[in-house]
Order: C-alpha cells, then structure tokens, then sequence
C-alpha cells in the first residue's frame, strides 16, 4: 500500500503532495454545513487527522507489524473521506426530494465541495491500489490496473524508458474521468478499477445534475 510505505520513495514522490490532498479533503468536508454531513462532521475530520498524523509519525517504521497496521490505517483515512463524501451527497439528494428547504448558496458550496472531495478520495484510490511499480514484486506478475500513455511509448520514447505513476498522475485521472464521465488518455486495465471510475462517474454525474443544476434553478 502506497501510502503506508511512501517514505521509501520519498525522492521520486514527495509526501506533502498526498498529505496536502488529503488535508484539502478534510477541510472541503468542513466546509459543508452541519446538516448536510452524517454525524459530527468536526469529529470525523478529528479522525481523519489523527490517522493522517500516524502515518507520518510511523512512517519510519519498518517491522513487518507496523507495516501491516499503517496499511490498515492508510485504507481506512481513505475510506473514512469516501464514505463522509458520498453520505454527504445522500444527505443532498434525500433533502431534495423530499422537498426540504435547501438554499441556493448551500447548494452550490455543498455540490462544489463534494465534487473536489470526489476527485481527491477518487485519486487517492487508483494511486493507493495500483500496484505496478511495488517495490520487491516482480512487475510480470504485479495486478496493472491503468493503461498510462507513458507505458505504452517506453520503447518509442527515451524520456519516459523509465516512467512510473505517481500521485499526481493518478489525480489526474481522477479529474478527467470526473469531467467526462468516462476514461481520457488512461484506460482502466482489472475489474476493479473499472469499478472505481465507474462510481466515480456516477458521483460526479449525480452531483452536477442534480445537486448544481438544482441550485442554479433555485439562484435564477
């Protein structure tokens, strides 16, 4: 897992890209008024922090246990921001149906906070299970789960011979898939990956026609 053993490949990837995203998704969810977020959205950001500080405290640590408990850990900040995110949207959704008061202004920082956070959580998941370039394992055998552009011209290209992804690489791909609703110039490999654009899409999808298409008409 990546982020539990990101230290190791600090000179290829600098570790503040990853903290500063998830640091920028703690402070979106924040962003969100309180009744728009499942439970106390301060103690979950709360959450939130504290694993994302473990993680660099312990991010020396080499012991075949502490690696497999920061690789719990890793799953679980990312797993904690998707769902606070897509709880979030549900929340949105139900009050609009329902036909509760929602104001315009809510509706658009909620939709535009969701939409980022979407990208975030959603970049962080390719780049957390992609295991192309996993040190130690053997590359014919590693699970590839995306196609880059850069894998296909190694032999044409001397530049990118020895290419790897990184984060931003895989957040990249994260906001093109979240525009387009489909893959760009990166073409999803394994079953799960096709999985994870797929929900993201719809996220994407649900938030920008229902969520900011309804404050634009409330707005207008």
């Amino acid at each position: 897992m990546k982020l539990a053993r990101l230290h190791s490949r600090a000179a290829a990837e600098p570790y503040w890209h990853v903290q500063l995203a998830v640091l920028v998704a703690i402070v979106l969810q924040l962003a969100l008024t309180s009744k728009l977020t499942f439970g106390p959205k301060y103690a979950i950001a709360a959450l939130e922090c504290v694993l994302l500080a473990s993680l660099i405290v312990f991010a020396t640590r080499t012991h075949g246990l502490a690696l497999r408990v920061r690789r719990g850990m890793a799953i679980l900040l990312i797993a904690i921001v998707s769902l606070a995110n897509i709880s979030s949207l549900a929340l949105i959704i139900n009050d609009l149906l329902n036909a509760r008061q929602v104001t315009g202004k809510e509706l658009i920082i909620s939709g535009l906070a969701i939409y980022l956070t979407n990208i975030i959580m959603f970049g962080l998941w390719y780049w957390e299970l992609d295991d192309e370039d996993v040190t130690g394992q053997d590359n014919e055998a590693a699970p590839v789960d995306f196609l880059f552009p850069q894998t296909t011209a190694r032999t044409v290209l001397r530049g990118v011979r020895a290419w790897s992804p990184t984060f931003l690489d895989y957040l990249y791909v994260s906001v093109t898939n979240a525009s387009a609703f489909s893959p760009t110039d990166t073409l999803p490999l394994s079953h799960r990956a096709k999985a994870l654009m797929a929900a993201q899409s719809l996220i994407s999808l649900l938030t920008v026609a229902l969520v900011a298409a309804r404050a634009v008409n409330i707005l207008a």
